[in-house]
């Protein structure tokens, strides 16, 4: 799994310094926020936020910290939808969807026992996915990215009738976020 590619495919894809109006994460650049930029010490505007330090961030904060960097290794498909996933609603959002379809998959515990759904992917998670993997073959990992982007196609549209400000949001999130190939 190229981290690079993913994380330059993310920027390139958030663009550079955006206010709306509507967003609660306030100013952004390249997809970071401004409470992210400052809780990893960067300190000047938004607007100038170096490119690199996006970079770094996402790899950090969004690859590595997730524990994403493991399930690439197992499936790499899998690993950049979790990855985008996790950029645009965070990485235990992310990480939570898939423990939820791992625990709905394991035939009522038959294949392994139910996992905790607590957003860190761990050895029980990954155990969980190595033996999905191993029982199902190598289709379980289309089918495991075909369950993130239902929960996440889901998930948009919840936050667009609860938030009507979301609303100028939910066209690109379907377009450019649910069932976008990533690798």
């Amino acid at each position: 799994m190229d981290a690079t590619t993913l994380i330059e495919d993310v920027i390139d894809r958030e663009g550079g310094y955006v206010d709306h109006p509507a967003d609660r994460g306030g100013a952004t650049r390249y997809g970071i926020t401004q409470a992210v930029a400052r809780a990893e010490g960067y300190t000047g505007a938004m607007r100038d936020l170096p490119r690199a330090l996006a970079a770094r961030i996402y790899r950090r904060r969004y690859w590595q910290a997730p524990n994403f960097t493991s399930v690439a290794t197992r499936a790499p498909t899998l690993a950049a939808e979790l990855f985008d996933t996790g950029v645009n609603m965070g990485p235990s959002v992310a990480a939570t969807f898939l423990q939820r379809i791992l625990n709905a998959l394991n035939r009522q515990q038959r294949d392994w026992g139910d996992i905790a759904v607590d957003g860190n992917i761990g050895a029980q998670t990954l155990a969980a996915l190595d033996t999905l993997l191993a029982t199902r073959g190598p289709a379980a990992e289309a089918v495991l990215v075909k369950a993130i982007n239902a929960l996440q196609g889901e998930r948009y549209l919840r936050l667009a009738e609860t938030r009507p400000a979301n609303e100028a949001f939910l066209y690109g999130w379907l377009a450019l976020r649910v069932d976008t190939p990533r690798v």
